[in-house]
């Protein structure tokens, strides 16, 4: 095993990605998500926020927050507006989430880091091993519908992904997520015991 391992969690969405890296925070391990980190740059970076509203106008923010309902409308509809916010936003967070990383591995030796789009932004030579969590497309839907996504916003964001028949061939660990937690939770003891990572 390395000295230091970065994890990436991968998966579309209603996959199952959060809930695998809450399992890991709940073993002791520090997680970085990219969509968090997104978020804090939009909100937080000057320069990211002239970009976006450069790009997409003035009704992207309402004040100095992000209008993260308006953006999502907008680029979920377009794919041509989603790589321009995709070309602003990916560049500053693999920034941010290698200096954060190098931060976490002075206590750590190993780090997970949820990110939903590590093949669709071709940054799989950025992490050791990446991990896919994967479950049936009616169940991914029903999990979305559930926590308050539309059916419409659900099928426009699965449009903007790659299928998971593709990102199957890439993965290095793929767990389906299609029963309870407790099964997800042991899909992460195996990947732990094959990595020779205690916990």
């Amino acid at each position: 095993m390395n000295n230091k391992i970065k994890i990436a969690v991968t998966g579309n969405i209603g996959s199952g990605k959060s809930e695998f890296c809450k399992i890991a925070e709940r073993y002791g391990f520090p997680v970085l998500r990219s969509d968090e980190i997104s978020k804090e740059l939009l909100l937080y970076d000057q320069e990211i926020k002239r970009k976006v509203i450069d790009s997409f106008g003035k009704e992207s923010y309402k004040g100095e927050k992000p209008d993260f309902n308006y953006l999502a409308k907008i680029v979920f509809s377009d794919p041509e507006k989603l790589r321009i916010l995709e070309s602003i936003l990916h560049p500053v967070v693999i920034q941010k989430i290698s200096l954060m990383t190098a931060e976490v591995f002075r206590k750590h030796n190993i780090v997970f880091i949820e990110s939903a789009l590590v093949f669709e932004a071709n940054i799989e030579d950025l992490f050791d091993y990446i991990v896919l969590i994967v479950a049936p497309r009616n169940l991914r839907l029903q999990r979305k519908l559930q926590s308050g996504l539309s059916e419409e916003d659900f099928i426009k964001r699965e449009e903007n992904q790659i299928p998971e028949k593709e990102k199957k061939k890439r993965a290095d660990f793929i767990f389906n997520n299609d029963k309870s937690v407790n099964e997800l939770e042991q899909y992460f003891k195996i990947l732990c015991l094959t990595l020779n990572i205690p916990i």
